[in-house]
């Protein structure tokens, strides 16, 4: 996991929905993601479904330290959570993390 020179930590979590369950995984993820934008350290934690394809979905989250991260990750709520999102999506959590390191042109 990679800190920006600033300490933010930003993550895009990529997931796609087990066939027929494309409503249900939505549903959920709309429910799950408001308490998270409360968790201590969060930034900004934003849903979204990719255009055209009612089944994939993209999370893109920043925190302001690891530690945030992690107390989020860690957080009772998730832990009750994950068995859920297991059974609608294809895939495991951790095949869809990407951790983004920003970079700026040189002046």
């Amino acid at each position: 996991m990679t800190t920006t020179s600033n300490h933010y930590v930003t993550v895009l979590w990529e997931a796609r929905a087990n066939p027929g369950k494309e409503a249900a995984m939505k549903a959920f993820m709309t429910a799950a993601v408001t308490a998270s934008r409360y968790d201590a350290g969060n930034i900004d934690y934003e849903a979204h479904q990719v255009e055209g394809e009612p089944g994939a979905f993209v999370i893109f989250e920043r925190w302001q330290s690891r530690e945030a991260l992690e107390g989020h990750l860690q957080a009772p709520r998730m832990q009750d959570l994950v068995p859920q999102l297991l059974e609608l999506m294809d895939g495991s959590v951790e095949d869809g993390i990407r951790f983004l390191q920003p970079f700026r042109p040189a002046r």
